[in-house]
This record gives structure tokens, C-alpha cells and sequence, in this order.
């Protein structure tokens, strides 16, 4: 049995189908991909090939965006603007695997420790970058507001927001921590903020004062 079907679609029910399909790259550049399609004289398969890569790689842009523009990053660095050789001290193989985003897959915490001047910051937003481009979402926050945001939450009423606003993020990154002491009323606050993270995110946290003196830090310095 042969059925007769009208397969004409005028250009605006097509684009309207598109927007129902959530489609906004192919319905925008529909005639540019059409032509491109016939210039490469594509088959069927090839051609919805050729279309869900365009569709896949700008949505993968536009996320990107989002989570640049959520990181409020205080300025825009990426790993390759580094410049390893002025600093020997940084090893460059461990900071390229830590650009994998492997470590935030597992819920892994990462330290930068070191003195000012050898780009703990550049290093830490870079990877934040990184995360970014494997689809994680980061929030930069350098850790004097972060202690004063929690203060002020507390104090507020507001916690609970405070708190979701800065667990929501797959990955936290806390900068300059340790260059002033903590408020004593304040480091309980950021021990929940930090419970609360446990295995739902990472934290990447840079500081110039060693392990050994964030006993001091968090004024609770303990001596052998």
C-alpha cells in the first residue's frame, strides 16, 4: 500500500519546529548549513552528522560563557598566558594534569602554597578556566570576603542562602587564604562551609602560609 504524504513545510513552520526542538544554532544558520551541506554535496547521514556537531559545539561555547561570566574571576588568565619558565618552582606537568579536571570528577581538594610573586592567583583562575571548559562550574572568591560573606550571613539571617551560594559550585576557588588571620567568630562558619562541600565539590585553595602555620591562622596554633 502506498500512502501520499504532503511533504512541503514553508521556512517559518521549519524554524518554528527547530525552536520547539531547542535548536537555536541550526534554526539561526539553517540557510548557511544548507548551502554548506550542497557544497560538500553530503548525504542524509552525513549531513544530520554535520548538524549536530554545529548544534553540539555552540551550545558547548554558550555554556563556557556561562560558566566564565559565574566565576567572577578577577581577571580573565588562562594556563597557556603562564609563564613557567620564570618560575621553576611550579612544576608544569602537575599543573597540565590538574587542567584534566580529573581531580574534580573524583571530589579531589586542591592547595597552591608558595610565596607572593610566583602566580598562585594566575595558576588558580587558569584552572578555573580550565574547569570551565570541561563543563564544571566554578566560583572564584578571594578568602577575606568570603570570611566576611560568611560573617554577615550569619549575622543577617541569610546563612542558608550564603551557604548554598557557595556550595552550588563544583568547584570553589578560595584565593589568598592565610594572608590575614581568620576572625575567630568566623572560623566555625567556614568549617560548615567546608563540611557542607565534602563530597559534592572541590575546592582549590591558595595560600602563602604553610601547613604548618594555619594553626595560626584559624587561631588555634598548637605547639608539639
Amino acid at each position: 500500500m502506498t500512502v501520499a504524504m504532503n511533504q512541503f513545510v514553508d521556512d517559518e513552520e521549519l524554524t518554528s519546529w527547530l525552536g520547539e526542538l531547542r535548536l537555536p544554532y541550526i534554526r539561526e544558520q539553517l540557510p548557511n548549513l544548507l548551502a554548506e551541506a550542497a557544497d560538500a554535496e553530503l548525504n542524509l547521514r552525513d549531513f544530520l552528522i554535520m548538524l549536530y556537531r554545529h548544534e553540539r559545539d555552540s551550545k558547548r561555547r554558550q555554556r563556557l560563557v556561562r560558566h566564565v561570566q559565574q566565576a567572577h574571576s578577577p581577571m580573565q588568565r588562562t594556563l597557556d598566558d603562564f609563564e613557567f619558565k620564570a618560575q621553576p618552582s611550579v612544576n608544569p606537568d602537575q599543573i597540565h594534569d590538574l587542567a584534566t579536571a580529573r581531580w574534580i570528577a573524583s571530589g579531589e581538594n586542591v592547595l597552591l602554597l608558595g610565596p607572593p610573586g610566583v602566580g598562585k592567583t594566575h595558576l588558580a583562575i587558569g584552572l578555573g578556566r580550565a574547569a570551565a571548559e570541561a563543563d564544571y562550574s566554578v566560583l572564584f572568591v578571594a578568602a577575606q570576603t568570603l570570611m566576611v560573606q560568611l560573617h554577615q550571613a550569619h549575622e543577617t539571617g541569610t546563612w542558608d542562602a550564603c551557604l548554598t551560594r557557595f556550595v552550588k559550585p563544583k568547584l570553589l576557588i578560595v584565593d589568598e587564604f592565610g594572608y590575614l588571620p581568620v576572625p575567630p567568630r568566623t572560623v566555625h562558619l567556614l568549617f560548615q562551609l567546608v563540611a557542607a562541600r565534602y563530597e559534592t565539590g572541590s575546592i582549590l585553595l591558595t595560600s602563602n602560609q604553610g601547613l604548618a602555620d594555619w594553626g595560626r591562622v584559624l587561631g588555634d596554633d598548637v605547639s608539639d
